[in-house]
């Protein structure tokens, strides 16, 4: 049997060439979606089992909380009886084991509020601040400015409007007066639940917060 001769590209002719081309475009096309086949494979059995895993922590870590709800309820009435509670504290405490060496905090997850007469506020301040206050000096201008900035839910900023009321005394005009005196009116703060921090004291002596929130690990 005569051996099988493989011509060059030089010696084929068009038609040959163009289904060489061919054959080989296939081959390609058929490793790329081997591929693309492995990856999506290997892709979801990694979301797959992450989100397995992260769905049962989930699950315990709202076991977690209803327990330290439920029980930390009952310590706070059992410590109440016996004036155990601060009166101001607002229903947030501290309970430490006998041996020193745990701790669970239970504190007050709030939120601040400012109602409709905070918009009338702003438009008193910053007609005085434009007309006023920018003229004599813009860099204080542009910084209390910042102070009255909204967040992107469209609520003031506690931190903000805190370093703003410590301007109030710089100046006496009446809609500077005024505006602050509206954002103050305005103001509540409404108790959106508990939170709890779990600590251990280590060797050091200090004391370590267990991280449970995962950005914090």
């Amino acid at each position: 049997m005569e051996a099988t001769q493989t011509k060059s590209p030089q010696e084929m002719t068009t038609a040959e060439l163009e289904a060489l081309l061919k054959t080989k475009k296939e081959k390609e096309a058929k490793e790329k979606e081997k591929a693309k086949q492995q990856y999506e494979r290997k892709r979801d059995e990694t979301i797959n089992f992450v989100m397995s895993f992260a769905k049962g922590v989930h699950e315990q870590l709202q076991e977690l909380k209803d327990i330290c709800h439920k029980r930390m309820e009952d310590q706070a009435e059992e410590l109440s009886k016996y004036g155990g509670i601060r009166s101001d504290s607002k229903g947030g405490f501290s309970i430490t084991n006998a041996a020193g060496d745990y701790r669970i905090t239970r504190r007050r997850d709030t939120e601040p509020k400012w109602d409709e007469r905070s918009i009338k506020a702003q438009e008193l301040i910053k007609s005085f601040l434009t007309e006023t206050v920018k003229k004599r000096d813009l860099k204080i201008y542009e910084i209390l400015m910042s102070f009255l900035e909204r967040n992107e839910n469209g609520e003031m900023e506690y931190s903000r409007v805190m370093n703003l009321l410590q301007h109030e005394a710089k100046y006496d005009d009446p809609r500077w007066l005024e505006g602050l005196k509206l954002i103050k009116e305005s103001y509540s703060n409404h108790l959106r639940g508990y939170g709890y921090l779990l600590k251990i004291k280590k060797e050091d002596g200090k004391w370590h917060s267990l991280n449970l929130n995962f950005s914090s690990l």
